[in-house]
């Protein structure tokens, strides 16, 4: 989360990748207040403080987070269950990212590489794109295809393989989550962190290369019709 002592001034930049790899809460949309009541929910199921669960959950599988307090739960067929009621009881709590449908909408239209890499299940990855509207990816990466969860790299380096990217080719990865920013960067691909949900602090200690503050800062420009490369460019980036 920005603060106004903050300078997001930075002048823009084009770079350019090989493909792009996204985050899904926090970073195409923000469901944290459907979240939170999804989490008081099973919180009482648990018998655990609802609050207690939240302060570290953000960003990580729910089957990790249950391994914790009830591992009795922590299996595929519960967690896929209770995570793809969450969109279809509290759909109206969810709210896109300023600047997701534009940029998801361009990359479309350009054919770009690009996926979603979610520490979310399926069912609700495709929930949250079926009740958002949102531009869905051809390939995606969601917690039931990692034997580990962020800030582990297995999933960026599962989604830089299905869109048919080599080690030695510029991904950009586009976070919220600390966890999330480790991940990418432990996958060797450069991130844009967006101050969409953690404190500034906590990003920059992750290693994102830059820092925005949603979407609205990171637009496309155009793909090369020689190597195929997509030019990004990034404004209003956080003065380091």
């Amino acid at each position: 989360m920005s603060s106004e002592t903050e300078s997001f001034t930075g002048p823009a930049e084009i770079h350019s990748f090989a493909g792009l790899l996204f985050d899904m809460d926090g970073t195409l949309i923000d469901s944290t207040d459907a979240i939170v009541k999804h989490w008081h929910k099973l919180g009482k199921e648990l018998g655990v403080d609802p609050q207690v669960i939240l302060a570290t959950s953000h960003g990580r599988r729910s089957i990790d987070t249950l391994r914790v307090y009830d591992p009795a739960k922590a299996n595929w067929e519960y967690v896929r269950h209770v995570e793809g009621l969450i969109p279809r009881e509290y759909g109206a709590d969810a709210v896109e990212i300023p600047g997701a449908r534009e940029l998801l909408g361009a990359l479309e239209a350009a054919n770009v590489p690009w996926a979603i890499v979610t520490s979310g299940t399926r069912p609700l990855m495709d929930g949250w794109l079926e009740v958002m509207k949102l531009a869905s990816p051809k390939h995606n990466v969601v917690a039931e295809d990692v034997a580990d969860g962020k800030p582990h790299p297995a999933c960026y380096q599962l989604g830089k393989a299905r869109l048919g990217l080599g080690p030695g080719d510029r991904a950009l990865v586009i976070e919220d989550a600390p966890a999330g920013v480790r991940a990418g960067k432990a996958a060797g691909c450069w991130v844009v962190g967006l101050a969409t949900t953690h404190r500034l602090e906590q990003i920059r200690e992750a290693g994102a290369d830059w820092i925005v503050k949603d979407l609205r800062s990171v637009s496309f420009v155009g793909r090369d019709a020689v190597t195929g490369l997509v030019q990004i460019e990034l404004c209003n980036t956080l003065v380091m």
